[in-house]
């Protein structure tokens, strides 16, 4: 049964092979005949419009297809190109900073290399500008030499404040602009001296200051460093800028006038200051504050500190008691 239906199968594969052997035969056959051409060329002529409409619509479908594929890869690669901006941006954004911040550090390098006194660069940290304090944390403390009533100065070589609290790894500076801060300032073109007190706006005041001194708006004020008899000594060094005169007023009744000065420092953007660790201000140590000589004769034990003299007050010189006029003496004359 199984022989039967492949016998079967294999003729009909036969027959159907010698079915299109024949067919093509007679079309070729066909093909060189003028009739056919003609009737060829016919039909290809009445067809051509429909052609090239299909054509068309196939070149348009092409075109829409391609110019679809073209906007994936545009879209592709602009996000691409967004993100690319963005690194560069991001990379420009850092390198200005690290700009920034190397500027400030070079510029604070060559102010401490040119300065007078012993310097410790420290970062701010923190920044307290409440409504009653104007202060300023930074990261170095007793551990770098830094202890309070150390002055501390931005770049440029202005004066920014003086440290109150130092711990091993830190320090608070309270700034000039603080309510409590006062710093003895002398005028660069006068000399003329007055005590430059903090407020919380940000504008210095110079009070007391001679009413017969000239005061020229945009002259400079530094730190006046005055030394006085007995070790007394200012708690700032002598030169520091403290800031320039924006205006003054003066009462013609006074004997002072009022100075008001805009702080040389940005004290509200500081990042980097210098602590100046070697200059000793302000009253020395009670141990080591002279004495009055007349208190122990002239002579004092090995090791103890210096005596001064007390210079002679002269005592007021005592005026005539007032006589009264003396009465007239009756005449004796006859």
């Amino acid at each position: 049964m199984t022989t039967l239906l492949a016998n079967r199968s294999t003729r009909r594969r036969g027959i159907v092979f010698v079915v299109l052997l024949v067919a093509t035969l007679v079309m070729m056959g066909l093909s060189s005949s003028p009739a056919i051409r003609e009737l060829q060329s016919g039909l290809g002529f009445a067809l051509r419009p429909i052609q090239g409409a299909l054509s068309s619509v196939a070149s348009g479908v092409s075109s829409v297809t391609a110019a679809i594929s073209d906007i994936d890869h545009l879209r592709t690669d602009n996000a691409a190109l967004r993100a690319e901006n963005a690194r560069l941006q991001n990379e420009n954004a850092v390198a200005q900073e690290a700009k920034r911040e190397n500027d400030l550090l070079t510029g604070l390098l060559q102010l401490q290399s040119g300065f007078d006194h012993k310097t410790t660069a420290a970062a701010v940290i923190g920044h307290d500008s409440s409504e009653f304090t104007r202060s300023i944390t930074i990261d170095k403390g007793t551990g770098a030499g830094i202890a309070v009533g150390d002055s501390v100065i931005a770049s440029g070589g202005a004066l920014a404040g003086r440290v109150t609290v130092a711990g091993p790894n830190s320090a608070t500076v309270v700034l000039l602009t603080d309510a409590s801060s006062t710093v003895i300032g002398q005028m660069v073109s006068t000399a003329a001296t007055g005590e430059v007190v903090g407020q919380l706006g940000g504008v210095l005041v110079m009070n007391q200051v001679d009413a017969a001194e000239r005061i020229t708006l945009g002259d400079e004020v530094v730190t006046a460093g005055i030394q006085l008899p007995n070790g007394i000594r200012s708690p700032f060094p002598k030169g520091l800028i403290i800031g320039q005169v924006i205006d003054s007023r003066r009462d013609a009744n006074d004997v002072v006038q009022v100075a008001y000065l805009q702080p040389t420092a940005d004290l509200e953007r500081l990042e980097y200051v210098l602590v100046i660790t070697d200059y000793e201000g302000g009253l020395p140590p009670v141990d080591q504050q002279p004495v009055d000589c007349s208190a122990t004769n002239g002579t004092l034990p090995v090791g103890e500190q210096p005596c001064y003299t007390a210079r002679p007050t002269s005592a007021p010189t005592p005026r005539p008691a007032s006589t009264p006029p003396a009465s007239p003496v009756p005449s004796t004359k006859p």
